[in-house]
């Protein structure tokens, strides 16, 4: 039977470095290359000698498919296209190719230039790979060779977020990248058509909450640094520089327009003021109040929101600084973060999920000291809140897509163990599905039941139609008879007349002979008359003749007797039938057997 192998390289129970493998008829897929945010070594890139020990990916992979531009979605690309090899196709939307060089670029800055490391790829490679992008429009579907063609879908989550269903013949897998089934500010919800894959891969960051209001969390937001800066305080909020940013942008600037609040808000600088270029450029992208504003003024140009200088994080008095990147493990966020800790007044809110082993994981669980680079500790006296704006489904949208796509199995990845424990249950449950959740590495096996389409001709339509059957319902399957014949790789049933003809021959009538021994000391004759008269009594749905030839026919069946040499009492009856009715013939030839009542 024909399977669909799933292997994570990364993601598989954990966030970070999203890469998934996917074979399927013949052909492997990547999906998403990403980089963990917790390591700064080898680990930070999924291992590439899973699929080859030495020589390029080109010779292994038919395509590579990127769902959006967040850096533990493309952040290893680069490196594994110009460092480790390859040069197929690699596929994401418009404003994911436009935005993902920006970010790759500005994290080989961070790492390569302050840090530096080296093993990095260059500004050169990101450009090099870029080329070898190819651009997706959603619900475009796009064959990448003769059989495999890919169709992407709205995700929501961040700018041009996009969901991937992947087809092979009649197997086909939905990766879903990371999606939010909730519309936000700024974007809409995801959305997917009934598209019943053999599997649905899904992330699973929040597989265990279910959130609360939308409305109670902003409120609460608000409120929060509304009193910090009334008590004097700064304000930090660490977030990556597409996504959260606009959403939490747009929120503080009708407040403060409504409050008529005075307290600066500043952003750090150069990527955001590209990143809002984007929004402006891909506004299709955005929401349907975002794209009838823009018609009067720009959402995304902000009357009280100001570009941030570093030298603005020593200035005295209240202030509220969005800065990237979001969970604070460097950039300007982690700096400001080191200059506001020791103050009780000062507070960080983060807004999105953390990964492990970042200072943004470390704070939320609670670590008043935290050691830095060169062994120096940092005591942690502002305030720490919570809060999730973060743009992933939680449990509820993630059942909700479920019920969208109608998969044949689910597959959870990006998020952890025990959590995806809990949901893979739940979805069981509910769906009375199979649901896998893979460790990096390994691999799940999903046997598929392809469907192989068959036109049928419009003769046997109509005969079968004038034998007056049932209306043919399209969810009710049906059987049909007729003659299968293939032509150029296609399928085609047809009458079995039809069939002689096209195919040039003669028709052969096929017989089924059977014998049966009985006691009965009449003549032949009697014997048969009485043959006539118990299945008249019998078979009355039957039409039954006693034929002048010595013989008796139900339906096409013919029934002979002929007495036996050796015991006079014996008889042998001869029967024959058409494989048309070799149903009635089996049944006729038992009956028989019983003998003739008395």
């Amino acid at each position: 039977m024909p399977e669909i192998k799933v292997t994570p390289l990364g993601a598989g129970q954990d966030v970070g470095r999203s890469c998934i493998l996917v074979s399927i008829g013949g052909k492997n897929i990547m999906l998403d290359c990403g980089m963990h945010m917790g390591y700064n070594d080898d680990r930070r890139f999924p291992d590439f000698s899973y699929i080859t020990q030495n020589g390029r990916l080109t010779d292994f992979l038919d395509c590579v498919i990127i769902s959006h531009f967040h850096l533990d979605h493309c952040g290893a690309l680069p490196y594994m296209s110009e460092m480790v090899g390859y040069d197929g196709p690699i596929y994401m939307t418009h404003p994911t190719k436009a935005i993902c060089p920006i970010l790759l670029e500005d994290f080989r800055k961070i790492t390569v230039d302050k840090k530096g490391e080296t093993n990095f790829f260059t500004s050169q490679m990101i450009k090099d790979c870029m080329k070898k992008v190819i651009p997706l429009n959603l619900h475009q579907t796009v064959q990448v060779d003769d059989e495999l063609e890919i169709k992407a879908y709205y995700a929501g989550h961040v700018l041009g977020a996009a969901m991937v269903h992947i087809k092979v013949g009649s197997e086909s897998v939905v990766y879903t990248g990371d999606y939010n089934m909730t519309p936000d500010r700024h974007l809409g919800a995801a959305w997917i058509d009934k598209c019943r894959p053999d599997i649905l891969i899904s992330e699973s960051t929040y597989a265990t909450t279910i959130r609360d209001s939308k409305r109670c969390r902003e409120r609460d937001f608000l409120k929060k640094v509304h009193e910090t800066i009334e008590r004097g305080g700064k304000v930090l909020i660490p977030v990556f520089a597409l996504g959260r940013a606009q959403e939490l942008c747009i929120l503080l600037e009708t407040f403060w327009e409504r409050m008529n609040l005075k307290a600066p808000i500043y952003f750090s600088t150069g990527l955001t003021e590209k990143a809002n270029h984007y929004y402006k450029l891909f506004i299709t992208w955005t929401n349907q109040k975002i794209r009838k504003t823009f018609v009067q003024r720009n959402m995304f140009e902000f009357k009280h929101i100001k570009a941030f200088d570093r030298s603005y994080a020593d200035n005295p008095g209240p202030m509220v600084v969005f800065a990237t990147p979001g969970m604070l493990h460097a950039g300007q966020s982690l700096q400001i973060f080191k200059k506001w800790a020791g103050n009780d007044k000062n507070m960080v809110i983060m807004p999105g999920y953390c990964v492990q082993g970042t200072i943004g994981h470390k704070i939320l669980n609670g670590q008043r000291k935290l050691e830095m680079e060169g062994r120096s500790t940092l005591d942690v006296k502002l305030q720490v809140e919570y809060m999730s704006f973060s743009a992933h489904a939680d449990a509820k949208g993630i059942m909700q897509l479920i019920r969208m796509a109608e998969p044949r199995n689910m597959l959870l990845v990006h998020g952890e163990a025990a959590k995806m424990e809990f949901l893979k249950g739940k979805i069981e449950q509910e769906f009375s599905i199979d649901c896998y959740t893979p460790a990096n590495g390994e691999t799940v096996a999903v046997t598929t039941n392809p469907s192989v389409p068959v036109d049928i001709s419009l003769n046997l339509l109509k005969r079968e139609m004038a034998l007056g059957g049932p209306l043919p319902d399209p969810k009710k399957p049906r059987t049909m008879h007729g003659t299968l014949i293939m032509k150029e790789n296609s399928l085609k049933l047809v009458s079995s007349e039809q069939a002689l003809k096209e195919l040039g021959l003669n028709e052969h009538q096929l017989r089924f002979t059977c014998r049966v021994q009985l006691q009965d000391p009449h003549s032949d004759s009697d014997t048969l008359h009485r043959i006539y008269t118990h299945l008249k009594s019998v078979l009355k749905d039957y039409t039954i003749q006693h034929l002048p030839d010595g013989t008796v026919m139900v339906e096409s069946i013919v029934i002979k007797v002929s007495s036996s040499a050796e015991d006079a009492n014996a008889k042998v009856l001869l029967l024959s039938w058409s494989y048309q009715d070799e149903d009635l013939g089996s049944y006729l030839s038992s009956l028989l057997k019983k003998g003739l009542p008395t």
